[in-house]
């Protein structure tokens, strides 16, 4: 029918684009870890910017991984997402690897905040002092609490499904649908206070490190207009502000999935797919040009690739 084939062509539309926004964001994440894996391998050892970097990179680029088959399943072959062990898996891999990846991605801005940021308060020269042990323990925190989500998502699913997909009348699957929503508010409650937590800890470092970069700024400026320091501060400003950006933009789409979960023909879970797509890459790219190491190995492959193209 004409409502069929529009479905269609509209899903693989969506699929199409989503792919291209994934695909892109898997690269630029796989070039993360495997330059940090080389250095780790050749070093023998990793920094805490290091271990923060390569866990994101890891994380996000599994989460564009599994989104990307969810994602072309439910668009191009949604019969395949009946299956029973299917959708279970890949809805739990898809929330602990989002849930893991902005837990990460929050554990970076407050690590940049803290040894960044200067301020005389004890409590925070203590933490500057201690930062780089309680990295372990944060990334581990940042696996275990989404790991918990993966798991309840995955419980939530079967337990739906089972339970609330079994009718066979129309006058009934309204019923369905209502009783399936509720089986998903303790889930919904536990990822938005796990959103909402990772957002606060991106707040507040970007207002704590913006305005200890803005006095800096301001103190040097009285000595000198060239300083390289205050170079790399404004840098450092307009890095974190570009961040913050991001973070609200897909905080915002985050917040919108979960009150539009349900309805998965409006036009607002498009938008949110979008974003969602876009920013591991985009964010992930800001932060290649960022790190002198990455952006230094980054600019060097043209010149490799046209090495050895001319050799051949």
């Amino acid at each position: 029918s004409p409502q069929q084939s529009n479905g269609t062509s509209s899903g693989a539309t969506t699929a199409a684009i989503i792919s291209l926004e994934a695909f892109a964001g898997v690269w630029i994440n796989a070039f993360i870890v495997c330059v940090l894996c080389i250095g780790w391998v050749r070093k023998k050892t990793l920094n805490s910017n290091e271990k923060i970097l390569l866990l994101l990179g890891f994380s996000r680029f599994c989460y564009l991984c599994s989104s990307w088959i969810y994602g072309f399943l439910s668009n191009i072959y949604p019969y395949c997402l009946l299956v029973h062990p299917i959708l279970q898996i890949l809805e739990g891999a898809y929330s602990f690897f989002n849930c893991s990846s902005l837990c990460v991605s929050a554990c970076l801005c407050v690590f940049y905040c803290i040894k960044i940021a200067n301020f005389r308060n004890t409590f925070f020269i203590s933490l500057k002092v201690k930062i780089d042990r309680m990295v372990p323990w944060l990334l581990f925190g940042s696996v275990v609490f989404p790991l918990i989500v993966g798991i309840l998502a995955s419980n939530t699913i079967d337990k739906a499904l089972c339970k609330n997909l079994n009718f066979t009348c129309q006058q009934r699957l309204w019923k369905a649908t209502i009783r399936l929503e509720k089986h998903f508010f303790p889930l919904f409650f536990v990822t938005g206070v796990l959103y909402t937590t990772s957002f606060m800890a991106v707040l507040f470092s970007a207002v704590f490190l913006l305005f200890s970069l803005w006095r800096h700024k301001r103190n040097m400026q009285t000595n000198s207009m060239n300083s390289p320091s205050m170079e790399a501060h404004i840098r450092a400003m307009k890095s974190v502000l570009s961040f913050f950006i991001m973070y609200s933009i897909n905080f915002m789409s985050l917040i919108m999935e979960l009150i539009y979960a349900m309805d998965h023909q409006n036009i607002v879970i498009f938008v949110v797919n979008l974003i969602q797509h876009a920013f591991p890459g985009v964010h992930s790219l800001i932060l290649i040009f960022s790190n002198p190491k990455l952006e230094k190995t980054l600019l060097r492959i043209p010149s490799w690739v046209k090495y050895k193209v001319c050799m051949r």
